[in-house]
């Protein structure tokens, strides 16, 4: 592409026209004059700020940010009116997540607990457990934190051995999770924890909701190649949580855990690919300055990143359709891992983009203590493909459970 694109160009931000109803439209108004009105003040320096990676910037200005959000309506969109949402159409959060990224708005703190745990209470919580947790994660005053990965299974979410019995009316939980994004800030986690004896794989597991400032946790953050320390690994020594904070029926723990994955790649993707589309579009105008662009492989390979983000959209504008269809779990499940495997892959490859943009500059920091912004996206989207279900499981996935191949000799 000869010309540098905007990032709402490059995404398709703006739908075309016929497609939204004058509901729509308004909405995208509010939306989009509120956060022009907002993003000001102490709030204009978040601009940009926060996302994975880059978790440890301005992290308290961020959550008086998002509760800032809240006051405003602007938090858990699609959820019930009853449960403090506005019943938003899924074209009204795609706007919403749009806009939101178009304005380069900081990088949200709840977003486990909005897009990930409420979600799954409205699909799979009994009644106490709604009116218990979604205010809290509505107001953004109860923090969580996700507790799947685990040092003996990595991304398979079938091998956990992090074990829970109940014991009166309490679960005593013993293990280790690891990879945990943001448990050393987080009041709450949802555990995935074997609760039948002797079980196996999907069989006996069951899903937690389980305190985290307790004495029977300890929170150790891993230090990554970008020097920062998002991610950490939570050790439950006899932690406990009450005998109802069990999210479905004990042993259904694999049925709900899938849909909460499920919820993982929704909508919020929307706004992730409008993000990497101001990437790309700012790394392109570096390949330009220092002529890189004049490169025709080079030049091609930033040709070739924009067609996959496209192609990123279309997929997942085609898979929140379909998710609103009622499709089959076994549809979802493949819908979910092709779409992981999509950005994932496309991520990565950008940051080796960037390295080689920036040719031997690339290998300097411009400071000892602190990488610029592509050298810590290339060291960071490392991860991408292994962190929320590797490469290598999401294949096993689409393999196995999708098109019905043999399953892998374990």
């Amino acid at each position: 592409m000869s010309a540098i694109q905007t990032p709402d160009s490059a995404a398709g931000a703006a739908a075309p026209a016929g497609t939204e109803t004058r509901a729509d439209q308004e909405f995208r108004v509010e939306v989009r004059e509120w956060l022009a009105e907002n993003l000001n003040g102490r709030f204009r320096e978040l601009r940009g700020l926060g996302g994975p990676g880059s978790e440890h910037e301005a992290f308290d200005e961020r959550l008086e940010w998002d509760r800032h959000l809240a006051a405003a309506g602007l938090t858990c969109l699609g959820w019930p009116v009853e449960y403090g949402g506005r019943a938003a159409t899924l074209r009204q959060q795609v706007i919403f997540h749009e806009e939101y990224a178009s304005a380069n708005a900081p990088a949200r703190v709840s977003h486990l607990g909005e897009e990930l745990l409420g979600p799954t209470l409205l699909a799979f919580g009994t009644e106490e457990q709604k009116q218990r947790f979604l205010p809290g994660i509505r107001s953004v005053t109860e923090l969580w934190c996700q507790g799947y990965s685990e040092p003996g299974a990595g991304s398979d979410l079938a091998n956990v051995s992090t074990s829970a019995r109940l014991d009166g009316d309490e679960w005593s939980i013993n293990g280790q999770k690891i990879w945990t994004s943001l448990a050393h800030l987080s009041d709450w986690c949802f555990v995935i924890a074997r609760t039948e004896p002797g079980s196996t794989r999907h069989h006996g597991l069951s899903y937690l909701l389980v305190p985290m400032k307790q004495p029977g946790i300890e929170v150790r953050p891993i230090i990554q190649l970008t020097g920062t320390a998002e991610f950490n690994e939570v050790f439950f020594d006899n932690a406990r949580t009450a005998a109802d904070l069990v999210v479905g029926k004990p042993g259904e723990g694999w049925r709900v855990a899938m849909g909460t994955l499920t919820f993982e790649r929704g909508i919020s993707t929307v706004g992730q690919q409008i993000r990497f589309a101001r990437e790309l579009s700012n790394l392109e105008a570096v390949a330009k300055a220092n002529g890189a662009l004049d490169d025709p492989a080079l030049a091609e390979r930033i040709d070739q990143a924009w067609v996959g983000l496209r192609v990123l959209r279309a997929h997942a504008l085609r898979t929140l359709e379909s998710a609103h269809q009622n499709v089959d779990a076994r549809t979802a499940a493949g819908q979910a891992s092709v779409s992981k495997l999509l950005w994932a892959n496309w991520h990565r490859g950008l940051g080796e983009l960037a390295m080689d943009v920036l040719g031997p500059a690339g290998l300097l920091a411009e400071r000892a203590d602190e990488l610029n912004q592509w050298q810590r996206l290339y060291l960071f989207t490392r991860a991408d493909t292994i962190y929320g279900g590797s490469n290598e499981v999401q294949r096993n996935i689409i393999s196995e459970r999708v098109l019905g191949l043999p399953r892998e000799a374990r």
